[in-house]
């Protein structure tokens, strides 16, 4: 029997933050700019991102578990459930496919009240999030992991939240006849969603990013070559402060036309703390010392673009 202690631990629960937030941002958005929202829709996304994540999670962890190559000296004792907790792999393995038919169930769910882009746009995010861990060469371990973990943890989860709380025409609509498929897309109302989303996607880019790089000698131990190991440290750095930075720069694109409330303009004063973290992180990025300070970032400007966001909804 799994105990919730190894199971929080399994599913790194702390970590879900990085799809929920996204998930409310974008469901706070829909009803700011298109005055929409649908429990039912909300609920079955909601069950079926959580069952997802988590079940991606314990995928990753089991992976790790089988591949490590060094399995002294950095936390492998502490850090893997499956090690600390002495957890049977027939457990951790029935844990997963468990999770995953719980998402897949109310993804279908959420399909059946909303279109078949709903569908294709969540098996394609499904795939994606066990390519990410598994498979000869999973994502996680090659130089694109902080592209594809920030666009469809922060892009499509936002795009998914908006999208079932508002009319299918809205953002795009898909039609067949005679065995025709034809797609219909506004891409200036995608394009303002995406500079809506960078924030969440670049914050979230910017987690793996630091993991990556606090990870870097060890990474290369266990043969995860990752995008600093490419680039270099300095520059994945750089990248790091960059990513940040253009997050605020799509803040302020956003409020000159007012696509997002002028109740989100106290936003751009957490670059202040922001910055103090980039600082901190660039002199010692070390999991120990600094890589919290990539999830605190991401709190703090996503968090509080939810509440501002909301703020203008009340106004």
């Amino acid at each position: 029997m799994l105990k919730m202690r190894s199971f929080l631990k399994l599913v790194e629960i702390q970590t879900k933050a990085a799809s929920m937030v996204p998930f409310v941002f974008g469901t706070v958005f829909a009803f700011f700019r298109y005055r929409q929202f649908e429990f039912w829709n909300f609920l079955f996304m909601l069950i079926s991102l959580l069952s997802f994540d988590m079940t991606t999670t314990a995928i990753n962890n089991y992976q790790d578990y089988k591949k490590a190559k060094k399995k002294k000296g950095f936390g492998y004792e502490r850090h893997n459930a499956i090690v600390r907790d002495h957890l049977k792999e027939t457990t951790v393995q029935a844990t997963i496919l468990v999770l995953f038919a719980i998402a897949v169930t109310f993804g279908i769910l959420l399909y059946r009240r909303t279109s078949l882009i709903v569908l294709i746009t969540g098996i394609v995010s499904f795939a994606v999030g066990i390519l990410y861990t598994c498979g000869p060469v999973p994502i996680s371990r090659m130089p694109l992991g902080e592209c594809f973990s920030g666009f469809f943890m922060g892009f499509v989860i936002i795009f998914l939240s908006v999208w079932i709380q508002i009319p299918d025409e809205t953002l795009a609509y898909l039609t067949f006849a005679g065995g025709l498929a034809d797609l219909h897309v506004d891409f200036h109302e995608l394009l303002r969603l995406f500079l809506v989303a960078w924030p969440a996607n670049a914050c979230i880019a910017n987690i793996m990013l630091a993991n990556n790089i606090c990870d870097m000698e060890d990474d290369l131990e266990n043969r995860r070559y990752t995008l600093p190991i490419y680039i270099g440290k300095e520059k994945a750095l750089a990248l790091f402060q960059g990513l940040y930075y253009s997050a605020f720069v799509s803040i302020l694109l956003l409020l000159i036309p007012g696509i997002l409330p002028w109740t989100v303009l106290p936003v751009l004063f957490t670059l202040i703390p922001v910055r103090r973290n980039i600082d901190a992180f660039r002199k010692l990025p070390t999991k120990k010392d600094t890589f919290v300070v990539a999830i605190q970032n991401f709190l703090l400007i996503n968090v509080s673009l939810i509440l501002l966001v909301a703020v203008g909804i009340l106004l």
